[in-house]
């Protein structure tokens, strides 16, 4: 199975764009927990638990489990492995933005896919295609690279015109040519419909698309469907971290996170 069907499987089973961003940080956790990175497990199950048959996907971000080393890390292995067991068809995308020269990229990718056992992982291309290749090579795992992002700062280099057109857009062009496996998708912010617009008319309407920026970075939830989804089908993947996983910090943040995916959910379905 390719990757795009995948995300396909996943979008129809839950009937959801939604994507989860599993960024836990200790402080945040709901007072009830111990702030320990053992408790972080807890936490993610619980919010797994309650959301699974609401999302197509689920984003760990490496760095905040990094942060706590081995204890960390061993956490992340976890959360993955848990999500596969409870929730198999939903995809799980490793927040790592990966790329660097071939052997060391071929080394991330091992880790990535065949220790960690992620569905698909975040990537940079500054570094060219030789960089990348690597990833390429897993067809059935998603590449997701990094093409016009949702932070302020995305525009210092990403805007930057290289003969006649904006950086963001030969990124794009790259991707569509890369493409052989079907498995590369591409980041392009809620918080700049007009380049998410752009880049879906270079792609086409079949290269799914990650899009970070809803909620606390307020991206716009209608300019997102308008400017991304084009004329296709299942391929947003639409990430909400945040809003949805600190959406109480009491004993009911489970509960409370469920709301929020369902409302992400049900509101991004009505504009369809």
């Amino acid at each position: 199975m390719s990757f795009y069907e995948s995300i396909d499987r996943a979008c129809e089973l839950n009937g959801s764009m939604v994507c989860v961003g599993l960024d836990p940080v200790l402080e945040k956790l709901p007072d009830h927990l111990v702030k320990i990175p053992g408790s972080i497990l807890e936490f993610n199950k619980a919010i797994i638990d309650s959301t699974k048959d609401s999302v197509c996907a689920y984003k760990p971000n490496a760095a905040f489990y990094e942060q706590y080393g081995i204890g960390g890390i061993k956490v992340l292995h976890e959360t993955i492995s848990y999500i596969h067991k409870v929730a198999p068809e939903v995809v799980v995308i490793l927040d790592a933005k990966r790329g660097d020269i071939g052997n060391t990229s071929k080394a991330y990718a091992k880790a990535a896919f065949e220790d960690m056992d992620a569905d698909a992982i975040t990537l940079a291309p500054y570094m060219g295609s030789d960089s990348l290749g690597p990833f390429f090579e897993y067809y059935d795992k998603g590449c997701i690279v990094l093409c016009r992002t949702s932070n302020p700062g995305g525009a210092d280099l990403q805007n930057l015109e290289t003969g006649g057109i904006p950086f963001y857009e030969v990124v794009a062009k790259k991707c569509a040519e890369w493409n052989t496996n079907n498995n590369i998708c591409l980041v392009v912010g809620a918080t700049v419909p007009e380049e998410l617009k752009r880049v879906r008319e270079i792609v086409g309407d079949e290269m799914p698309f990650l899009v970070p920026g809803i909620g606390a970075q307020g991206g716009d939830p209608k300019a997102v469907i308008d400017n991304g989804r084009g004329n296709g089908k299942n391929n947003l993947m639409v990430n909400s971290s945040r809003g949805i996983l600190y959406a109480s910090a009491g004993e009911d943040f489970a509960d409370a996170a469920r709301q929020k995916a369902i409302e992400l959910k049900d509101k991004l379905n009505s504009l369809l």
